[in-house]
């Protein structure tokens, strides 16, 4: 049987945490960068309300910072190309080869809020010479609800 003299116990002790996260991001950051991650969420910030609503950024790689947006805004994006890029490099601290150079356009469908459909109130149409109460609250149930469903279509 071997010494127990020898033997000491092992104690590692707590990992700081700090040691395991870029073995864990640098994958996912290798995909998408955390700038566009930024982009993303504060994209009103930089742009506006009204142009945020029809375009959004899709990838940022080499300096080019890629925009999705319906057609008729393509040309007003352009034009405020170097603005949109000097707030966003300076908002994001970004310089030299680091910083966001050009912007790339493209023109794709974007997912925005689409307004719901308002249901219209259904009609109040009274159903005269009925004597059973509950037969003529029943129709003018079914007649409110009949002429409410043609004016949809």
């Amino acid at each position: 049987m071997p010494s127990d003299r020898n033997w000491k116990p092992r104690r590692s002790g707590a990992k700081q945490i700090g040691s395991f996260v870029q073995a864990l991001t640098q994958p996912v950051f290798k995909k998408k960068p955390p700038v566009l991650a930024r982009l993303m969420m504060d994209w009103i910030d930089f742009v506006g309300p009204r142009l945020a609503k029809q375009t959004e950024p899709r990838r940022l790689s080499a300096g080019t910072l890629t925009l999705a947006c319906s057609g008729p805004i393509a040309m007003e994006l352009q034009h405020l190309a170097p603005q949109i890029i000097e707030r966003i490099n300076v908002a994001c601290g970004l310089r030299g080869e680091y910083g966001i150079e050009r912007l790339k356009i493209v023109q794709d469908l974007v997912a925005f809020e689409r307004p719901t459909p308002k249901r219209p109130k259904p009609l109040q149409i009274e159903v005269p010479d009925i004597e059973d109460e509950e037969l003529r609250l029943a129709l003018e149930s079914l007649g409110g609800h009949l002429g409410a469903r043609r004016r949809r279509r």
